[in-house]
């Protein structure tokens, strides 16, 4: 830290998909229902998100981050996220 200015690393969320808008994907022959998103808000200003999730047969398989696909309503669902956070953010009481 130099002076005033604190060097924060890394801002990241945690967000959780609608029933609505969840989707599968396969990974090493193994299929996963998408539930939840992770947001990070990169140094540019520009956001970056993975998906996680479960198998579709069960258990808690492995912890494997998959692309968001391109669908206009993840985008937003992305974007209202990063705006909720930055509000919660913005009114924290501190420690």
């Amino acid at each position: 830290m130099t002076g005033d200015v604190v060097e924060v690393s890394a801002l990241a969320i945690n967000v959780r998909v609608p029933e609505e808008l969840c989707w599968t994907d396969s990974r090493r022959g193994q299929e996963f229902r998408l539930t939840t998103l992770n947001v990070r808000l990169l140094p540019d200003g520009s956001l970056a998100a993975k998906a996680y999730g479960r198998p579709v047969e069960g258990g808690r398989g492995a912890y494997v981050s998959f692309g968001v696909p391109d669908r206009p309503e993840l985008a937003a669902l992305i974007e209202r996220a990063a705006g909720r956070a930055a509000e919660l953010w913005g009114a924290h009481q501190g420690l």
